[in-house]
């Protein structure tokens, strides 16, 4: 495995990232930002945040998989949610621990969260970008 995961002392202790992705690999994946489009360019969700959470970390284990890699290969998520709010974080975790759960992991890479006005269409409410690293 290229990347371990780690929260040294310290640093606060976040249950659903960690702080810190240690790279050992040799390929990095740039994983462009994943919305809630299932194969067919069908929006997933519409109009719910927890659902197109779950598509989107859906879409971003595929892309992985294109690239021969897995969650446990990310080093950093970017996740962009349009009209953020901090009672919006139920949604999110919701929709992770739905991902988690088809996938069988637990998507915990350091992780920047970030509020935005909107994206791409109207009816995507986020978007999450990936950055891995493959041996």
């Amino acid at each position: 495995m290229a990347i371990t995961l780690i929260n040294p002392d310290g640093l606060p202790r976040i249950d659903v990232y960690r702080q810190v992705a240690i790279a050992s690999g040799t390929r990095m994946v740039f994983i462009a930002g994943q919305v809630a489009w299932d194969a067919g360019h069908a929006t997933v969700g519409q109009g719910d945040l927890a659902a197109q959470v779950e598509q989107c970390y859906l879409n971003v284990g595929t892309a992985l998989a294109g690239a021969g890699g897995s969650f446990d290969d990310v080093a950093r998520l970017t996740v962009y949610v349009v009209d953020w709010t901090p009672d919006k974080m139920p949604l999110l975790l919701d929709g992770i621990s739905r991902a988690a759960a088809k996938l069988g992991v637990t998507p915990v890479p350091p992780a920047t969260l970030i509020g935005v006005a909107a994206l791409d269409v109207p009816e995507h409410l986020v978007e999450i970008e990936a950055t891995a690293v493959l041996d």
